[in-house]
Formats: C-alpha cells, sequence, structure tokens
C-alpha cells in the first residue's frame, strides 16, 4: 500500500495542514483527535518518513511533507471534480448522446425527433449514426439507438414505440399497363422490388377476415434502402411493401397508388434499444423516454 491509495488520509492530512492543527482538524472534519492523529501516522508510516515537525508551539511541514502538501491538493482536486462530473451525469440533463437508427427512419423521424429533444435540452449534444446494419452499434459505445423491426440481440433492452404500416405500392403507369388485379395471386407474375435482409423471394400478406396468403415472387431488383425501392416504384419498376410514413405524400399526389388496398404485409414494429445497465446517465434515461414517447405518437395510429 502506498500514501496515494487512501484519499482519506490525504484529506485528513491536508486538512491538519491548512488548520494549523490537529486538534482544529478533527473539529472542522467532526472526528475524535485521535483517529485523526491516527490517520497522519498512517499516512507517514507509508510514507517512510515524517510529514509534519510538531513542538507545543508550532506544527512545520517536512521537506516531504511539502511536496505531498502540493501533490496531495491536486489530487484532491482532481478527485472532487471527476465526483462532481459523475453526480453531474447522473442528476442533470447535459452532456454527449451517441445515438444510431436505419438509413431511412434515421433521415426523416429519427432526425427530427433529435433535433426536438436537443432544442428543449440545450446543455444536451448528440452524434447520429446511420446504419442498415445496426447490431454492432450497442458494442460500438453507442448509448441509444432507435429500430424497426424484430430485435433479436438479447443483449439490448427493447421498449416497444409504435408499428409502422406497410403498403403494396406502385407507379400508375405499371397498374395501367398490367391486368386487373383481384386478388393477391394475380401479382405473382408482376416484377417486384424487395429490401435486402428480408425474405426476398417470399411475401406473406393479410387482409381482414380472410386467410394469410404467402407469395412466391422473383425481384428485379434488391437494394438495402427503402428510399432507393421507393424510387424504382415511383419510376414504374415494380411493386413494393413500403412504409405508410414513406409513401404518404406520394400517395396523396398520385405518384403511387396502393394496389390491393385491402391487403398489407405484416406492420412493422418499432423499438428504442440501449443496454440493460442499472445506471444510465440522466440525459441517456431523458433521451429513451423522450424517444418512445416521440415514436408511438408518430405511429400512434398504428400502434
Amino acid at each position: 500500500m502506498t500514501a496515494f491509495d487512501d484519499l482519506s488520509l490525504l484529506r485528513a492530512f491536508v486538512c491538519i495542514v491548512e488548520c494549523g492543527s490537529i486538534s482544529a482538524g478533527a473539529r472542522h472534519l467532526k472526528i475524535p483527535q485521535p483517529t485523526l492523529s491516527r490517520y497522519l501516522r498512517v499516512l507517514e508510516e507509508h510514507c517512510g518518513t515524517a510529514l509534519l515537525r510538531r513542538d507545543t508551539h508550532r506544527m512545520n511541514l517536512t521537506q516531504t511533507g511539502q511536496r505531498l502538501l502540493e501533490d496531495a491538493r491536486t489530487m484532491l482536486a482532481h478527485a472532487e471534480a471527476a465526483d462532481q462530473r459523475l453526480r453531474e451525469d447522473q442528476t442533470m440533463l447535459s452532456g454527449h448522446l451517441r445515438l444510431f437508427a436505419t438509413m431511412d427512419l434515421g433521415q426523416s423521424i429519427v432526425t427530427r425527433l433529435v433535433s426536438s429533444f436537443l432544442q428543449t435540452n440545450s446543455k444536451v449534444t448528440a452524434e447520429l449514426s446511420l446504419t442498415n446494419r445496426p447490431l454492432h452499434m450497442i458494442q460500438e459505445g453507442c448509448d441509444v439507438g432507435i429500430l424497426p423491426g424484430k430485435i433479436t440481440d438479447e443483449s439490448v433492452i427493447a421498449r416497444p414505440a409504435g408499428k409502422i404500416t406497410l403498403h403494396l405500392a406502385a407507379a400508375p403507369s405499371l397498374v395501367q399497363s398490367r391486368p386487373a388485379v383481384k386478388e393477391p395471386a394475380d401479382l405473382k407474375s408482376w416484377p417486384w422490388i424487395r429490401l435486402s435482409g428480408v425474405s426476398a423471394k417470399e411475401i406473406t400478406l393479410f387482409a381482414r377476415h380472410r386467410a394469410e396468403q404467402t407469395l412466391r415472387v422473383s425481384p428485379v431488383l434488391i437494394s438495402e434502402g427503402v428510399r432507393s425501392i421507393r424510387e424504382a416504384v415511383r419510376a414504374g419498376l415494380g411493386v413494393a411493401v413500403l412504409p405508410d410514413w414513406l409513401i404518404r405524400e406520394d400517395l396523396l399526389s398520385g405518384q403511387l397508388v396502393r394496389v390491393l388496398p385491402q391487403w398489407n404485409a405484416k406492420d412493422l414494429p418499432v423499438h428504442v434499444v440501449y443496454l440493460g445497465a442499472r445506471l444510465l446517465p440522466t440525459r441517456v434515461r431523458a433521451f429513451i423516454d423522450f424517444a418512445v414517447s416521440y415514436m408511438t405518437k408518430e405511429f400512434g395510429s398504428n400502434a
């Protein structure tokens, strides 16, 4: 054990020097004088030399004591500052957030979410990473992620935050060029555009009071981005399953139309994910609650 292993010994030494005596230091620290004397004795034993010379009239620092006093004050100041930062981390809405989301959701809804949170909490800053392969982001040190789809990573907590409705959509030009569609089976021969990472050659559709139907399809294009798929659908390349939030304006403007509007793919759950640590900084806990509320309202009619 060294003189620097126990900050209480250093704190006792500095207090004795600054108060001018052991008795005054004991009164300041509100501990018995024999206890403070023992702290000084133990510290001197660790140092291997006397730190103070005492007589009936005054107390003086030895040369070693003078050097240790300067170092002890510096160490105690650093420790106090570190403790203050830790307390602020747990009690104040301040500091930096590392966030992540999938590319398409992150570029729109999640960016608006983060902007709203930062405008409300001016002492917080954030970094938002966008990736369509997000499972490693928590391991890389990110605090919170907002992800659509099923969460399979058991190392994270996933709080539900609404559901995304998925529509079958196509360009009017494609619909007009094909025979009329009455049942999902009529779409088997259509050109399909699919999202990578899902079962690209199968799609299951649902309708109220009808049995689900699974179609075998042959995609003409598989893309990693939902916005990329929307552009291809707009161009008339094929039919695709697209999220309501992304194509709402296209449907209103007539750039896209719904195909078999009574049939949909299964709703896609949205989650706010984070490590299940017992002590999360206040800014992280506040952002998680804010994100769950924001996303649930965004997709509230579908939740």
